[in-house]
């Protein structure tokens, strides 16, 4: 017990070292990442919700899904500590569960959901003229990247992730969620392959792209994104993390919070071809052009995961270990999905007018088969 003890009291002095060596090095950064550790996410701009259409609740008579399965649905959920679990269905909601200790007005830090909503809102952009094409270069817009090899790299191999751009790793990872100053870092990033040649998740596409669409409207990105799809869509308020009140540049590959209604009205999207109502919100053609299988991955398009093509165990990227397991194929072939690390999740299944939300604690066990084959499944 008493080299138990020592060995703890080791390690916490480690642990506290490396901090205050970290914090002498980077004060704001150490900063965030204790207040982060203690539910203080920085930063932060609202986003203004609307008035939007009222969504439809099933009564029990007209559930589509039988109530025994909705059981087992929500029993699985509890045994994944989840937070919220919804589901939508043949024009109606079917379930809308919340566990011990959340609600609807409850937020859960949903990862890289955002980059979804990001890709939807670059579809907005060239739709009203501020970026001219998709195949336009980035350097068009972003002059940092005028000079050199990265001055080929065009909107729509970012949006595929296919860029080339080098892979931040992790200490990089933390200066851009938690820096005080996000600009210089993203921008240092050189290119590491040819454009196009190969699909790598990276964070610095979709940080460039949020920067872009701040700089061609001329207004903060979470003003953008209210004026032009928030408030379309969700009724509540969002939230978007800023690098820092001084610079006030979006953090636009993860970092957007909004209660679970609002990810499933923007679920719901993708089943109404970019309407809301009577509302074309997103060109219908964007839509579709988010969902079209990318040639560097079959499963990947813009911003916005698809199940074109089973595999067991789903990579990030060629640099970093972390994974998904999908124990077997989607049940169905249309399957799309915002992928939030550890488990947040929206999954799309126009063929079974289909939309699931699911948040909750970041998980490493989250198996991507499981909740949607079992809700699709349970289908008539």
């Amino acid at each position: 017990m008493r080299l138990l003890k020592r060995l703890l009291l080791g390690l916490l002095a480690l642990v506290l070292a490396g901090l205050l060596g970290l914090y002498l090095a980077k004060p704001t950064l150490t900063t965030r990442l204790v207040g982060l550790m203690i539910g203080e996410p920085g930063p932060q701009q609202t986003i203004a919700g609307g008035v939007v259409p009222a969504l439809v609740v099933a009564a029990d008579s007209e559930r589509t899904i039988p109530a025994d399965a909705l059981d087992r649905i929500v029993a699985w959920g509890d045994t994944m500590d989840s937070h919220a679990l919804l589901v939508w269905q043949g024009g109606a909601l079917q379930l809308e569960h919340y566990y011990p200790g959340h609600s609807a007005q409850s937020i859960t830090a949903t990862q890289s959901m955002h980059k979804s909503v990001l890709a939807m809102l670059v579809g907005i952009a060239i739709d009203q003229g501020l970026i001219r094409s998709v195949e336009d270069t980035a350097a068009t817009y972003i002059k940092e990247w005028a000079a050199d090899e990265r001055s080929r790299i065009t909107i729509r191999e970012m949006l595929q992730q296919a860029s080339g751009i080098d892979f931040p790793g992790f200490t990089g990872l933390l200066e851009m969620t938690l820096g005080d100053d996000v600009e210089p870092f993203t921008f240092s990033r050189g290119i590491a392959e040819a454009p196009g040649a190969h699909f790598e998740y990276n964070n610095i596409n979709p940080e460039v792209l949020g920067i872009l669409l701040q700089r061609v409207s001329g207004k903060p990105y979470s003003q953008y994104l209210e004026e032009n799809l928030w408030q379309y869509v969700s009724k509540d308020n969002g939230r978007v993390r800023i690098d820092s009140e001084q610079h006030g540049i979006p953090i636009t590959f993860c970092c957007l919070d909004a209660p679970a209604r609002s990810w499933l009205r923007f679920g719901l999207l993708h089943l109404d071809n970019g309407r809301v109502g009577d509302q074309q919100v997103v060109p219908a053609q964007w839509m579709r052009d988010i969902v079209t299988p990318s040639p560097a991955n079959p499963n990947y398009g813009y911003f916005t995961w698809l199940g074109t093509k089973y595999e067991q165990v789903r990579r990030y990227n060629s640099k970093s270990s972390a994974t998904v397991l999908h124990s077997e194929p989607f049940a169905a072939p249309d399957v799309i999905y915002f992928d939030g690390f550890g488990g947040q999740r929206v999954y799309v299944v126009p063929s079974r007018n289909l939309v699931i939300v699911h948040t909750g604690p970041m998980r490493q066990d989250w198996d991507d088969a499981i909740l949607p084959n079992m809700i699709i499944r349970a289908l008539p």
